[in-house]
C-alpha cells in the first residue's frame, strides 16, 4: 500500500521535474541541435523545432538511462535525496533555464541541475562525490577546445581546394556511419545494459569477437558513405542539405538522451518507493521535452542560428559532427553535460575557420554567454542549498 504523504509528495517532484523537462526542450536540448541547420537555411525555424521533439522524445526513451542514473544517484554521497530536496533542486534549476530562454541566452542545463542537486545533497548533510566531479569537470573543460578544435578542423578541410568537397563530405559521412553503428541503445541490449547495432548484428557472425562488430562497422560506413554519394552527385547543395538534416536528426536524438536525465535524474531514488519502473520516468520526462520543443524552441533555436555565427552548409557540418561524437560520450559514461556548450564551441571552432576576423563570430556574445554559464552554476548551487535549509528550518 502506497503511503498517502509518500505519494502526494513525489506528485509535487515530479511537476518540478515535468517542468525541469519543459525547460531543457524549449532550451538546450529543442534549441541546440538544428541550429546549424538552420542557420544554413537547410530547414524553416518551427519545422526544426517539430522534428527535434520527436527525435528528443525517442532519445531519452532509448538512451537516457546512463545519465538519469547518474544524476539521480552518483552526484551525492552517504544520502539519499528527500522529496523536498528534489523539488527544490529542480524548481530552482527549471526557473534559471526558463529564465535563459525568455531572455534570449543559452544556460548551460547540466551545469544548473549539477549545481543544484550538489547544493540540495549537501544541506541534507551528503558527502561530496570527488571522483564524480573530476569526471564531469573534466569533459566540461574539455568540451570547447574538443568540440572547437575539430570542428575547425573539418571545417578548413572542406575549404580545403586540393581536396574535391565531395570526397571529403563522403568520407565524413562514413566516419559518423562509424559512430552510429558503435553507439548503444537500449532496446538492443539484454538486461539493465543497452547494446550498439554493431555488436548486437555482429555477435552471430562467429569468429573472434571483435571481427564481427568491426564488420557490421565497416558496413555501416559503406552504407553512408554509398548513400550520400549518390545524393551528392545527382546535386551537390541538395546532397549537403541532406546530410546536415541527418546530423541535426543524430544531433537531436542524442540531446534527448542525455537532457532528459538532468529533469528526471533527482526522481529515481523517490520511484522505488511507488514501484515506478525507469522506463515509466523516461517517458514522462520524454514527453516534457516534447512539449518544450515545440512550444519553446524556435526563439533560442533563433538566438544560436542567427546571433552567433553566419552559418553556411560546410561549417554547420562541421559543428555538428563533433556535437554528435562528445553528446555520445556523454551518453556512454553518463555525465551530464550542456547541449548549449557544446553546440556553441563547435559553431565558433566552424566560424573561426572561415575568412575574415572571428568568422562572423560574436565575441560580446560569447563573453556573456560564458559568464551566464559560471553563474549559472553557482546560483543554482547556492540558491538550491539555501531554499532547502530554510525549508528544513521550516518543516523539521
Amino acid at each position: 500500500m502506497v503511503d498517502v504523504a509518500t505519494l502526494g509528495t513525489f506528485l509535487v517532484a515530479a511537476g518540478a521535474s515535468l517542468f525541469m523537462a519543459w525547460a531543457i526542450g524549449a532550451g538546450s536540448s529543442g534549441s541546440t541541435p538544428f541550429a546549424p541547420a538552420v542557420g544554413a537555411n537547410a530547414i524553416s525555424v518551427m519545422r526544426a523545432g517539430f522534428i527535434v521533439g520527436l527525435l528528443g522524445f525517442a532519445g531519452a526513451v532509448l538512451q537516457g538511462a546512463n545519465v538519469s542514473e547518474a544524476v539521480g544517484r552518483d552526484l551525492i554521497g552517504g544520502v539519499v535525496l528527500s522529496p523536498e530536496a528534489a523539488t527544490i533542486g529542480l524548481t530552482v534549476a527549471a526557473a534559471l533555464v526558463a529564465t535563459g530562454v525568455f531572455a534570449g541566452y543559452p544556460i548551460a542545463t547540466a551545469f544548473t541541475v549539477t549545481g543544484a542537486v550538489v547544493g540540495v545533497g549537501l544541506a541534507m548533510g551528503g558527502d561530496p562525490a570527488w571522483a564524480k566531479y573530476r569526471e564531469i569537470g573534466t569533459l566540461w573543460v574539455l568540451t570547447p577546445f574538443a568540440g572547437g578544435g575539430i570542428a575547425y578542423s573539418i571545417a578548413r578541410l572542406l575549404r580545403d581546394v586540393e581536396i574535391p568537397e565531395r570526397y571529403t563530405v563522403v568520407g565524413l559521412a562514413a566516419l559518423v556511419g562509424a559512430i552510429v553503428a558503435n553507439i548503444e541503445f537500449a532496446v538492443l541490449g539484454s538486461g539493465d545494459g543497452g547494446a550498439s547495432i554493431a555488436v548486437a548484428a555482429g555477435g552471430g557472425l562467429g569468429g573472434p569477437s571483435l571481427l564481427g562488430p568491426a564488420l557490421v562497422t565497416v558496413a555501416v560506413m559503406a552504407l553512408w558513405a554509398v548513400v550520400l554519394a549518390a545524393d551528392l552527385r545527382a546535386d551537390v547543395d541538395r546532397g549537403q542539405r541532406h546530410f546536415l538534416l541527418a546530423l541535426g536528426a543524430l544531433v537531436a536524438f542524442s540531446a534527448g538522451g542525455s537532457q532528459v536525465g538532468l529533469a528526471i535524474g533527482p526522481l529515481i531514488p523517490l520511484s522505488g518507493d511507488l514501484g515506478l519502473p525507469l522506463l515509466a520516468l523516461l517517458v514522462g520526462g520524454g514527453v516534457g521535452l516534447l512539449v518544450g520543443s515545440w512550444t519553446g524552441a524556435p526563439r533560442m533555436i533563433k538566438a544560436i542560428a542567427q546571433d552567433y555565427s553566419s552559418l553556411g552548409p560546410r561549417r554547420s557540418i562541421a559543428a555538428l559532427i563533433p556535437s554528435f561524437a562528445i553528446a555520445q560520450i556523454a551518453v556512454l559514461y553518463g555525465i551530464p553535460v550542456s547541449f548549449n556548450e557544446i553546440i556553441v564551441s563547435s559553431i565558433i571552432g566552424s566560424g573561426y575557420a572561415a575568412a575574415g576576423a572571428g568568422g562572423g563570430v560574436s565575441g560580446r556574445k560569447m563573453a556573456y554567454t560564458v559568464l551566464a554559464w559560471v553563474l549559472s552554476l553557482a546560483i543554482s548551487f547556492g540558491l538550491s542549498y539555501l531554499g532547502y535549509t530554510l525549508v528544513s528550518l521550516l518543516l523539521f
